[in-house]
């Protein structure tokens, strides 16, 4: 209970300010009255004199809702209470009360004319309670001066702290949508890398079990070779698999200890372990290498892996398991070049095999992600030839 408020509605608040507020004139009034001003020629405070103090000050408990109605009559009724013959100087503090009201929720226009009213109310009364010229306006410019100072100071406060709760939503709603584009990138990454060891590992195993199937009887030994290359494929692809499935697993707040170990991203170092699996699935597969080879960024490593990957996958798909296929990579001072290139004579492929047509689209995304360039088409003489070339940091070189 201790850091709990308790909230009290304002209209709550207005009523019982109204209800004090009107108590307090009429017993001050009386008692002024028999005090001091019974003895003066003021018409005697009697029952009109209780219901105008009433009529004056009981308005303000819906001053938050009509504040200019509220200003009118009670100024009403002041001004009545005036003509009246009563003493003045007992009732002239709820109309300023009104007034603060009006200033501190209607724009200026309306809040100077709220002020104007406040400042008549009061120099007609100190003209009433039968003081000087000088001291009749200087009342009524305090008065009026200081529920002027106080409700604008109020007024941009509240508008300071509207402006603030406006800035404090849209921030988090930008950090909703940033949040949400995020998941939407990481989602289409683990997509693109989704898409790569599906399609790749399970192209080889259809070209390999193809192959193990036709030569079967002909040939054991390169049947059992085709087997065994199927279950490395499949080990491996499984080992992919699980590493990307992990990242969806993890909690956010979730240690370094989650079971299971994370498998290395793949790069240009694994490079020969995608030859020989290209191999194992029929292809003729020749790399060449220029340049000084040396390690790279780890996200240009793994772009380049998968698109070296992806046209391989192609070429299994499309070319034949008979295709000659050239890998060349060339490294350059600040960048790397590479091509992969069959001859398209590798016959019919040994298996029909479905493609989402999404390969190609994935290479130019990845590529360009890093700030490459990738050309992929029919060569001149047959076949097809996927060319790209990734910026190399000067930090890698």
């Amino acid at each position: 209970m201790g850091g709990r408020r308790l909230r009290v509605p304002p209209a709550v608040v207005d009523t019982v300010l109204a209800v004090v507020l009107a108590a307090v004139t009429v017993v001050y009034s009386w008692e002024a009255y028999q005090a001091r001003y019974r003895h003066e020629d003021w018409r005697p405070f009697d029952g009109w004199a209780v219901a105008l103090c009433l009529l004056v000050t009981l308005p303000l408990a819906v001053r938050r809702r009509w504040p200019w109605t509220v200003l009118l009559v009670s100024a009403a009724g002041l001004l009545v209470f005036l003509a009246a013959g009563y003493q003045p100087s007992v009732n002239p503090w709820a109309p300023l009360l009104a007034g603060y009201s009006v200033i501190v929720r209607r724009p200026t226009r309306s809040a100077a004319g709220a002020a104007a009213v406040v400042a008549g109310l009061w120099l007609a009364a100190g003209f009433q309670a039968r003081v000087s010229v000088e001291v009749s306006l200087a009342q009524s410019l305090i008065g009026t001066g200081a529920i002027w100072l106080f409700a604008t100071g109020t007024r941009n406060l509240a508008e300071r702290n509207a402006q603030l709760a406006e800035m404090t939503d849209r921030l988090r709603k930008e950090q909703e949508l940033r949040a949400r584009h995020a998941v939407v990138e990481e989602r289409l990454r683990i997509a693109r890398e989704l898409h790569d060891v599906v399609a790749h590992h399970l192209s080889a195993l259809a070209v390999q079990a193809g192959l193990a199937g036709y030569v079967f009887d002909s040939d054991p030994p390169a049947a059992r070779a085709a087997l065994d290359s199927i279950g490395a494929t499949g080990r491996e692809a499984l080992e992919e698999m699980r590493s990307l499935l992990q990242v969806l697993r993890v909690a956010p707040d979730a240690g370094a200890e989650e079971d299971g170990p994370y498998f290395p991203t793949p790069g240009l170092d694994r490079l020969d372990d995608l030859v020989d699996r290209a191999r194992a699935a029929g292809l003729d597969v020749r790399v060449a290498v220029t340049g000084r080879p040396r390690p790279l960024a780890p996200g240009v490593d793994l772009c380049a892996f998968r698109v070296v990957q992806e046209a391989l996958t192609n070429v299994i798909k499309h070319a034949g398991p008979a295709a000659r296929v050239t890998v060349a990579l060339r490294y350059a001072a600040d960048r790397l070049d590479a091509e992969v290139a069959d001859d398209g004579a590798g016959g019919r492929p040994a298996a029909q095999l479905p493609g989402g047509g999404l390969g190609l689209i994935g290479m130019r995304e990845r590529v360009k992600l890093y700030g490459g360039s990738v050309e992929a088409g029919p060569r001149p003489h047959g076949g097809f030839a996927v060319v790209f070339s990734l910026p190399v940091p000067a930090a890698d070189a």
